[in-house]
């Protein structure tokens, strides 16, 4: 009767989204870990020595189902959550975090792991064997599994608090966005607002009830106002709402959730032998240290920080001319960084919204993945759905006459889905008794909807957005591993967004734009001038946006090497830790820490560096692709063959290696962004 235990009898055993219901995911969970139990109390009462299949391999067949009964509950909590989905959710996490840990603390099973560990050589075990192992037995060793007694619960404990921890930090910021509103019913007030976002915004107040026009923390809503917005009361209005999410004096406040996260992850590296939660995760990582990440991050502060300081005083120009005042503030900043695009450059988003047609930059998107993959992307019915507003394609790749998988996209706001954009999986590629399970990949976005009569126009960082999610999407879509935990995305987070951000880049290539960069009302090709002027602009305010990540980067490792049971103040705690980087004012209203949902609710603690670190990497990359082509074929399958398809089966600085014939330098960086000639 409960669907998430049945047979998946659908397209490619897709998931049966209109038959499962929130009250289906705690009993099928419970049965699925009493199975699994069952399996690793049989895989332990073996007499036979252990080895890679009755161990290793057991495990990954054993702990599947649990797997992708999760990925489903957290995939539908992200995009289409309700109040029966997070009454769930506390007990989902806690059933989930018992289990994990009972596995990973399980002194029986990690004995077995490390006598197959210490035999490896005993046998002919492929790359990928030799990865997982050595990737088992280190998690195993990482998790505790030969600690006292006493010391093993108190992980569970911390463990099981923490699930609850961070659903409530994420719960509070999906709900401050969600109540939050600027009720607007004088036109004055949004002059310099375009005809497009005004339109959205009366549609809001309609849905709401009210006259004139109401605005939203969705970033389709509020981003315009910052951008745009003449009145700079407003645009304080709404960019100190948004700085004060989730640190307002309201329920939704987050500062104890933050304390107490970053404590107890602290607390929890050190019971594992660990200085702090930072050393506990870059072991794991391309960077190894924090030392690495923080020398990493102070060398870019050092490049982009004389261009930063030119941003400011540019933009604090104009803001003298407009108002006769020359401190800049946070809320000047993107809409001053928007009017020196205009002014040097001629680059007007809104002009660019003209050639980006949602459905046209999706149609894009499958061209380029086209041209260097070979991959051919049919719209399908046959695949229930868990929302009518989302699509599913079928994936084939025409060169290798293969199937690849399938496409989930869910690209507009609504109420129950999370702010931010985001690729997940419904299920990951792996092999099984000869076949090849395909991967079901899902991109969720949170773009602006069609208004009137006018279809989805996206701004230029839209269109990125699509194309960077994309990226993470094929490398879901082309794995080609044995394990389900190598396969695809799971690599280390510091090389997980190569393959997203190398994306972006082809957005500033005539070549890739005309593909499919159309006016939407007459069809002519955006124009060669247009694409240089986008091209010239993209540097606009560059040292300032990377300031501005090194402040998040800085925030993030910060709460992880110190030992946050010292603090009591989260502003305090921030303040102190990014002054000497911060280029603005601080009025004291809000921190960036209450509502760091990658940080405090994802998987980024002590990793939100390796956005800029990937960025190294991708810029290296794509000089090499540049150098033969944008889409070079032969360029495309090296990438794709030593890159995409091998997931975490082989270190990733050898992965690169293989691909570019050298390790990456930082100089494409720093040349791409316009700090070095």
């Amino acid at each position: 009767m409960n669907p998430l235990l049945d047979v998946f009898e659908t397209t490619d055993n897709a998931v049966p989204f209109d038959r499962i219901k929130p009250e289906h995911f705690v009993p099928a969970l419970e049965q699925q870990i009493e199975d699994a139990n069952a399996g690793i109390e049989a895989l332990l009462g073996t007499s036979d020595e252990p080895n890679f299949e009755n161990t290793i391999a057991e495990m990954e067949e054993v702990m599947d189902p649990i797997g992708r009964t999760a990925s489903i509950f957290f995939g539908l909590s992200g995009a289409e959550t309700s109040d029966e989905l997070q009454a769930v959710a506390p007990k989902i996490s806690g059933l989930l975090s018992d289990f994990y840990n009972a596995v990973h603390l399980n002194k029986d099973l990690a004995e077995r792991v490390f006598s197959v560990y210490e035999n490896r050589k005993n046998w002919q075990l492929s790359r990928e064997q030799v990865r997982l192992l050595e990737l088992s037995f280190k998690e195993f060793k990482r998790s505790g599994a030969l600690l006292d007694e006493d010391v093993k619960e108190q992980l569970r404990n911390i463990d099981r608090e923490l699930s609850n921890l961070t659903l409530s930090f994420g719960d509070n910021v999906l709900a401050e966005t969600n109540e939050w509103e600027l009720h607007i019913t004088d036109e004055d007030q949004l002059k310099g607002l375009p005809e497009l976002a005004k339109q959205a915004a009366a549609e809001e107040a309609k849905q709401r009830g009210k006259d004139g026009w109401v605005f939203t923390l969705q970033m389709p809503s509020f981003l315009p106002l910052l951008k745009y917005a003449d009145n700079r009361d407003v645009r304080k209005t709404v960019g100190t709402a948004h700085a004060m999410l989730g640190s307002g004096d309201n329920k939704y406040n987050n500062e104890e959730n933050v304390l107490k996260i970053a404590t107890l992850r602290h607390k929890r590296a050190q019971l594992l032998g660990y200085e702090n939660h930072a050393q506990y995760t870059l072991e794991n990582r391309m960077a190894g240290s924090s030392e690495r990440v923080q020398e990493f991050l102070e060398e870019l502060h050092k490049e982009a920080r004389p261009a930063a300081e030119a941003d400011v005083e540019k933009m604090a120009k104009l803001l003298e001319a407009d108002t006769g005042e020359t401190q800049l503030e946070r809320w000047d900043v993107a809409y001053y960084g928007e009017k020196i695009r205009k002014n040097e450059f001629d680059v007007d988003e809104n002009e660019l919204r003209r050639f980006f047609p949602m459905q046209d930059s999706i149609e894009g998107m499958f061209a380029v993945g086209n041209k260097l993959y070979g991959l051919v992307f049919n719209k399908i019915d046959s695949v229930p759905k868990y929302h009518e507003e989302v699509e599913v394609y079928e994936v084939h790749d025409e060169r290798r006459n293969k199937y690849i998988g399938l496409l989930y996209l869910d690209l507009f706001p609504r109420k129950g889905k999370r702010a931010g954009a985001w690729c997940g999986s419904f299920r990951k590629q792996y092999r099984s008794e000869g076949r090849d399970i395909r991967p079901h990949v899902s991109i969720v976005c949170n773009f602006t909807r069609p208004v009137g009569d006018s279809p989805s126009l996206l701004n230029f960082r839209e269109v990125t957005t699509l194309f960077h999610e994309f990226g993470h999407a094929l490398h879901a879509l082309l794995s080609e591993c044995t394990y389900r935990s190598l396969s695809g995305t799971s690599v280390y987070w510091d090389f997980v967004e190569l393959p997203s951000q190398i994306l972006e880049n082809w957005l500033l290539e005539k070549e890739c734009l005309d593909l499919f960069a159309k006016d939407y009302e007459t069809g002519a090709p955006i124009p060669a001038e247009l694409v240089q002027r986008v091209k010239d602009a993209a540097n606009t305010n560059e040292g300032f946006a990377t300031i501005r990540q090194l402040i998040l980067a800085t925030i993030d490792l910060s709460w992880h090497t110190a030992d946050p049971s010292e603090f009591k103040d989260v502003n305090a705690f921030e303040r102190s830790a990014i002054e000497h980087l911060d280029m603005l004012p601080y009025h004291g209203q809000g921190n960036t820490s209450c509502s760091f949902s990658h940080v405090f609710k994802g998987g980024y603690a002590a990793g939100y560096y390796s956005y800029k670190w990937a960025e190294v990497l991708d810029a290296d990359a794509f000089e090499y692709f540049k150098e033969n082509g944008i889409f070079s074929e032969k360029v495309a399958a090296a990438f794709r063959d030593n890159i995409l398809s091998k997931g975490g089966s082989e270190d990733p600085e050898s992965l690169y290696v293989k691909f570019r014939g050298q390790k990456p330098t930082i100089k494409p960086l720093l040349k791409r962004a316009g700090f070095v000639n």
